[in-house]
């Protein structure tokens, strides 16, 4: 099964399904999709108004990844609820933080 990101030479880019106005902010695992491709599912509080929702999903994601926020930036998908995610930073490790995100647990 594919992996929930893609390794650039600069970085990954993380692919997430984003929930807002959750009940709290939280990453829930991985999910797949109807064409196969898998995803990690995250929840946020914030609104998906001015672009709230997308900065709350950034701050979460450099937090459970243990990265700077400014290295973590919606890529694609800014109104959609399926996202694109680049980070940036050294590859190798941010596929194996990612592959912890992946694993629920």
């Amino acid at each position: 099964m594919a992996e929930p990101f893609r390794l650039r030479e600069d970085g990954i880019d993380l692919f997430v399904r984003l929930t807002p106005k959750a009940s709290a902010d939280a990453l829930e695992g991985t999910g797949t999709t109807a064409d196969g491709s898998r995803h990690i599912k995250a929840r946020v509080r914030a609104v998906p108004e001015k672009g709230a929702a997308n900065a709350a999903l950034e701050k979460l994601l450099a937090k459970a990844l243990r990265v700077p926020v400014s290295t973590v930036t919606v890529a694609s998908g800014p109104t959609s609820r399926l996202k694109t995610v680049r980070i940036t930073g050294d590859p190798a490790l941010l596929a194996q933080a990612a592959g912890r995100l992946a694993t629920p647990g």
